[in-house]
């Protein structure tokens, strides 16, 4: 019976999830808050009446990467191109400013410097899909600010494997190794010309299955989702074989296929699908992932500024490389605010320096708390920022 303790795992997780939606929604916060919430709830901090096992991380990967492949089928490929310069400015911004803190704090705490540096890094990451899902529920991920987020995500996703490299090249091999960076940068570039070049060839391939005409057209309609959804999938785990993250790769899928004439269809179908089950999944483990069992008190202390720290430096970050670009001040802070997120890349991140020695596993509880932290803060500020 343990083998199919899982069906259970997930029959308490969406009941629980949707449950507190309703509520946070009551409370005019998004939905997303609440299910973060549940995700706690069920976890070691109260109840500890489910685990993480494989199958709950595995369907929560399949989560954020279909929640981000609906983000780039609601991409705007005009405003996109409009605000490339602008996003890498409030990209860059928003590394080295969490870089410098995150660093700063760890050096005071008494860490080795390649730790203190390798928990700078940890800072740069941003997770956009709690802001998507926060944007999408206000009707706000569409637009300059909603473009400008999504876009400086991607380049700061780009920038944070950069450094992780260096730095878990020199982890890895006691010592900086120029040659694994050159062939990180190489293969990220051959991810992007490859999935440039293929993505012509498959948008061609989906535009002509749209308009294809033949009694059984509604047949041929219905297939579009099914293999719109496969080509995210696969373009995903394309990504992750090239170094990159495959949220990166999901989000890309969705920008080569928003311009179809069947977007909307594939959009509304895949919604129900990541609405009803998997983003569900996704946001509980998060808080799945939370346990607070043997921190001192100096580590709390460590932990609520780390916190503090990351809210901050990203808002006063990507704030002020928005505010350099001629973003207003409150269009300014609400890209700051969408940027506050580190979702699973700080963890993916943190869980990489474990293995190469780069980070204590001490420090790894206070991380997940500053991952939780500004998770939750994120839907609450954008919601704050966009309606008062």
């Amino acid at each position: 019976m343990e083998e199919y303790k899982f069906l259970l795992d997930l029959a308490i997780i969406l009941a629980l999830t949707k449950s507190f939606s309703l509520i946070s929604r009551k409370f005019n916060m998004p939905p997303v808050v609440g299910a973060l919430l549940a995700g706690i709830l069920l976890g070691p901090v109260v109840l500890n009446l489910v685990e993480p096992s494989d199958s709950i991380l595995n369907l929560a990967e399949v989560g954020v990467v279909v929640l981000m492949f609906e983000a780039g089928l609601e991409t705007d490929i005009d405003e996109l191109k409009e605000s490339g310069l602008p996003a890498f400015i409030i990209a860059l911004c928003g590394v080295v400013v969490p870089l410098i803190g995150g660093a700063v704090l760890a050096l005071v705490y008494g860490t080795e410097i390649l730790e203190a540096v390798f928990i700078g890094v940890i800072l740069t990451a941003t997770s956009v899909s709690i802001t998507v899902e926060a944007l999408q529920d206000m009707g706000k991920l569409k637009g300059p600010v909603g473009t400008a987020i999504l876009g400086a995500a991607i380049i700061d996703d780009i920038l944070g494997i950069i450094l992780l490299s260096i730095m878990t090249s020199i982890g890895g091999a006691g010592g900086f190794q120029i040659q694994s960076v050159l062939l990180i940068l190489g293969k990220m570039l051959a991810f992007f010309a490859i999935s440039g070049i293929g993505g012509i060839a498959v948008k061609k391939f989906f535009e002509w299955l749209s308009t294809y005409k033949d009694p059984g057209i509604q047949r041929h309609r219905r297939r579009v989702p099914v293999l719109a959804l496969s080509f995210c999938l696969a373009l995903a785990f394309l990504a992750e074989v090239f170094g990159i993250a495959d949220i990166t790769g999901a989000y890309l899928a969705g920008i080569i296929l928003c311009r179809l004439p069947e977007r909307f269809y594939i959009h509304r179908k895949i919604e129900v699908l990541s609405y009803m089950f998997i983003t569900p999944v996704f946001f509980a483990s998060i808080g799945l992932n939370v346990n607070v069992q043997g921190m001192g008190q100096s580590l709390i202390i460590f932990t609520i500024v780390l916190s503090v720290i990351a809210v901050l430096s990203k808002i006063i970050g990507c704030g002020v490389g928005a505010i350099f670009c001629k973003y207003g001040k409150r269009e300014s802070l609400q890209i700051g605010a969408g940027m506050v997120c580190r979702g699973e890349v700080a963890l993916i991140v943190a869980q990489k320096g474990i293995a190469v020695g780069l980070l204590s596993e001490a420090f790894f509880a206070p991380v997940v708390i500053m991952v939780l932290v500004t998770t939750l803060l994120a839907p609450i500020l954008l919601k704050l920022l966009f309606t008062s």
